[in-house]
């Protein structure tokens, strides 16, 4: 990941207001701003089928779904990232804050090979900071599949297994989306169309 550069060790404040005024989009972590680069065909898919179709899930309810464009704050590791998809229901979020949430119960990053380590490492290390997180999906559409890290009742963290060609089981918002649903359109791990 790059680094945007004119922009030196901001505080969180500073991030935002200097982040309100650019053209690009950049992730804060603990006064590192990283640049974001554009994502592949198949990322931006499964983001966006995953949206709409939690989206529809979810309509009726106290909860909103944001695809990549929403920061999501991490307090406790003064960070700010871009999430593929965050799930909040919590009115917290619903306030006269616009710029980002801070109170999810589900996210989702889709992975891409430049981010892989970072959202399987620093990304996973600080979503686990936050109280109201439920899960944690990270979804390759390379391999298609969708393991997901839950949160148990006993506040340990657990990961499940979604291997290719199951549907994804979200329990965070009690919704199931068939594997066809979740890549459609995406070329299979042989290349073949999901």
């Amino acid at each position: 990941m790059g680094h945007a550069p004119t922009l030196t060790r901001p505080d969180p404040g500073a991030y935002l207001d200097w982040e309100a005024r650019q053209q690009t989009r950049s992730e804060y972590l603990r006064g590192e701003v990283i640049a974001m680069v554009g994502a592949r065909r198949s990322h931006v898919l499964v983001a966006m089928d995953l949206g709409f179709a939690l989206r529809q899930h979810l309509r009726g309810r106290p909860c909103q779904v944001f695809i990549t464009d929403m920061k999501l704050r991490v307090e406790a590791t003064e960070a700010f990232f871009y999430p593929d998809v965050v799930v909040t229901c919590d009115p917290r979020d619903a306030g006269d804050e616009d710029r980002f949430v801070a109170f999810p119960k589900l996210v989702v990053e889709v992975l891409s090979e430049s981010t892989a380590a970072f959202d399987l490492g620093v990304k996973l290390d600080a979503y686990r900071q936050l109280d109201s997180l439920a899960e944690y999906a990270v979804v390759d559409p390379d391999r298609q599949i969708g393991p997901v890290y839950r949160r148990g009742t006993d506040g340990r963290w657990s990961l499940h297994d979604s291997p290719a060609g199951s549907p994804l089981r979200l329990e965070s918002v009690d919704f199931d989306i068939p594997h066809a649903e979740v890549f459609a359109g995406v070329a299979g791990p042989a290349g073949r169309p999901g």
